[in-house]
Parts: C-alpha cells; sequence; structure tokens
C-alpha cells in the first residue's frame, strides 16, 4: 500500500487491526469521533455535526485514543492519529519495496508463494491484521477465496510469523486423507489427531483417550487437551489447507466445523482449562467453489474472517515491476480488461510475457484462445459448468463472445 491518505482506508485498517487485538470492531459513534479527528474538527464540532453532546463525544474520544494506542502498540491522540497511521503505511510500502527490489529468480506461475518469492504481492491490510491476529491466545483465522488466489501463501506467511514469536506449528493439508477417512466423523477426527500429532513427533496414543461411550468429539477433545497440547511447551499454531474437503461429505461437516469452534470458544471461558485451550490457535483455509461452503459460512462465523480480494491495478503494476516490466497504468488497465485482479491469471500473463519476449500487444490476442496461455484455466472453467446444465448455456454465450467478458470466480 503506497498510501493511506483517505479516512475510508483509514477506518478499513483500523477495524482491521482492532478486530485481531480485541475480537470486537469499533462502533458508529468512535467512527463518527475518528472521522473529525481525521478532518482536525474539534470535539464541539465533531459532535454538533452527528448530533452528540459535547461531554459524551470527548468520553468517547478519550477512550478511543487510550484503545489505539494499546493496539498500534504507539501513543495516539487526536491531533497524531493521522500521522501514526500514514507512518504505518509507509513502513509497509518501503517493506514491500524492498522485496520486489530483489533480484527475482523468475518461478512457475501457481501454487504457494515461496516464502522468501519477491512474487508474493501483499493486500494491505490483511498481512498485517492476520500477523496481529495469530498473536492473541486462541486465536481463529479463516481464510477463504475461490482457488488460486493465495490463501495457502497467506497462510505459511501467518504461520511464519507465528514461528518468530516461538509458537509451534503444523499444515496438515485435507487432500492428504484417504476417501475412506470421510466415510465417518469418527475416522475423520482419529486421522485428525494422529496427523497433528505425527507432525509434532509424538506417538499415537488413541487406544489411551479413544471412549467408544464418549463419542469421537469428545475424545478427540480430550486427546488435543490432555496429550498434544500438554505435551509441548509453547502455543500450538494449526494451519489447516485444502478444508473445503470436507464440504462434500455434508453428514460430517457439520460436526467437524461445530468442533473447531467449540475449541475456540473454550479459550474464552476463564475456567482453569481455558489456558490450555488459549495455546491452540487455527488457521483453516478453504475454497469457495462449492455450494456447500454457504451453509459453513453461517455456522462457523468465528474468529477473523479473511475474504481474498482480487489484485488492485497498483499491485498489478508491483507485480509487473518483478518481472521487469515497468508499465504504465494504460497497460495494467489492458491487462485487468481480460483477467481482472485473479492473482493466477495475472501471472501467468507476466511469466509468458518475459519468458516469450512478448509485448502486451502481442500477448492479448494470443492468450484469448483456448489451448494457448489459458488453456487448461478455460478448460476447468468449461468442466466446471458443463455440470450444471444451467450454467452450460450461459458459458457458451461467454467463449462465443467477441469482446471479453468477466467471468464469475465461483
Amino acid at each position: 500500500m503506497k498510501k493511506l491518505m483517505h479516512i475510508e482506508e483509514a477506518i478499513e485498517l483500523l477495524q482491521c487491526l482492532v478486530f485481531a487485538k480485541t475480537d470486537q470492531h469499533l462502533d458508529k459513534v468512535q467512527i463518527d469521533v475518528l472521522r473529525g479527528a481525521w478532518e482536525n474538527h474539534t470535539y464541539d464540532i465533531i459532535a454538533e455535526t452527528y448530533c452528540f453532546s459535547s461531554a459524551h463525544v470527548k468520553t468517547v474520544g478519550a477512550k478511543l485514543w487510550h484503545l489505539l494506542s494499546k493496539v498500534l502498540g504507539t501513543k495516539v491522540n487526536k491531533k497524531n492519529v493521522q500521522v501514526v497511521l500514514k507512518r504505518i503505511a509507509r513502513d509497509w510500502q518501503q517493506e514491500s519495496s524492498r522485496r520486489i527490489s530483489s533480484s527475482p529468480i523468475l518461478e512457475l506461475p501457481g501454487g504457494q508463494v515461496p516464502l522468501d518469492s519477491p512474487f508474493y504481492v501483499e493486500r494491505p491490510p490483511i498481512e498485517a491484521c492476520s500477523y496481529h491476529a495469530i498473536l492473541q491466545p486462541g486465536a481463529l483465522i479463516r481464510i477463504y477465496a475461490p482457488r488460486q488466489m493465495g490463501k495457502t501463501s497467506l497462510m505459511a506467511r501467518i504461520l511464519e510469523q507465528a514461528r518468530w514469536q516461538g509458537n509451534t506449528t503444523v499444515t496438515l493439508n485435507f487432500k492428504l486423507a484417504n476417501r475412506e477417512v470421510f466415510t465417518s466423523l469418527d475416522k475423520l477426527l482419529k486421522w485428525f489427531c494422529v496427523s497433528v500429532g505425527k507432525s509434532l513427533g509424538l506417538s499415537n496414543q488413541l487406544a489411551d483417550y479413544w471412549d467408544e461411550i464418549l463419542g469421537s468429539k469428545s475424545n478427540s477433545t480430550d486427546y488435543f487437551e490432555n496429550y498434544l497440547l500438554a505435551e509441548i511447551d509453547s502455543s500450538l499454531v494449526l494451519g489447516l489447507d485444502e478444508v473445503d474437503m470436507v464440504f462434500q461429505y455434508p453428514e460430517i461437516a457439520s460436526d467437524f466445523f461445530s468442533l473447531l469452534r467449540t475449541w475456540h470458544e473454550k479459550a474464552k471461558y476463564g475456567d482453569r482449562r481455558s489456558y490450555i485451550w488459549q495455546k491452540l490457535k487455527l488457521v483453516v483455509v478453504y475454497a469457495t467453489e462449492d455450494d456447500a461452503w454457504l451453509n459453513l459460512h453461517e455456522s462457523f462465523n468465528v474468529g477473523l474472517p479473511i475474504a481474498l480480494p482480487e489484485f488492485t491495478q497498483e499491485q498489478v503494476q508491483d507485480l509487473a515491476r518483478c518481472y521487469g516490466l515497468n508499465w504504465d497504468a494504460d497497460q495494467v488497465a489492458q491487462l485487468m480488461s481480460l483477467v481482472g485482479g485473479y492473482p493466477y491469471l495475472v501471472r501467468t500473463a507476466l511469466h509468458h510475457i518475459y519468458y516469450q519476449d512478448f509485448t502486451l500487444e502481442q500477448f492479448l490476442p494470443k492468450s484469448a484462445t483456448q489451448g494457448r496461455v489459458y488453456g487448461e484455466y478455460v478448460g476447468r472453467q468449461f468442466l466446471k459448468r458443463q455440470q450444471n446444465r444451467e450454467l452450460y448455456t450461459a458459458f457458451a454465450q461467454e467463449t462465443s463472445s467477441p469482446i471479453p467478458l468477466e467471468l464469475d470466480c465461483l
């Protein structure tokens, strides 16, 4: 992010940072006071503008500056709030520029972007909010977006941040589970418990904790509370990737996600066992390309939700620079008119332009047909739509159109 000059950007940033630190959002009155302070208005003018008493505005303001000081780790008051936020934005931009200036070893598009890669594009304030959130006891972060939007790459960076702070991290990809694992909740939770334990270097102790009378949700809770979490001194950050695999099995999905929610909430109970569950932090990653995720989204609405957006024009321009392309805004807009800000498609385009020494004008017509640059991606979209007869006709219209049309990511 190269600038943070507008109040709406400041509000978005602060809402994310405050939520990550306190699990709450700024309320309307606090936002009104922030707007007034951003415009250098006095408390009396703010009160008159938003129909509050001056005394009430001053009280809200004092509490707001105290809250922001705790969240940002620096003194914040009515006079310097704009300066503080601009400094944070500038620091982020300098770090981003430093990474971009590193000599790139060109990588193939697709898959997780390596931690040391200059091709990772930050989408502020998402990274900063996530890094704050994962440091909180019992944290839970949900990262969701269509496929190839950068979910796993973000998760890897959150886990790296957690490791820097002394946490133990484990990544578990649900695609590693055999189909048989998903035939019952009991099998899924046994696989889950043993897989996490193996990653921690702990032996399989299911026989000591699995009681058929109590049920698999209670058994897995005991396994984590009395064995896995008890055996490690630090907090445990679990990165759960490709969790949408569970969506395909609705008979077990609701129980599995309600269990994760219960574990997250146990950290807040304040009883003698809460401190154990405060050691468990979850980063849950899932794609949003199947309708089943909507049911989950409503019942699993806990923790910090991160809906990954497409790249902005500025972010696409930054990525182009990583490929040595000094594009102006018009050239970036030309590419985005074809692929939007979809990370995989943008990077695929830049990769082909760089390696095949195309100009943008040469690349655009080559990419518009199946079997060329985007053949694999278009083919997947075709198959997905063909499975739904109601969408097949619409897809035929899209592919036969003489002008680019925006495709629904879902």
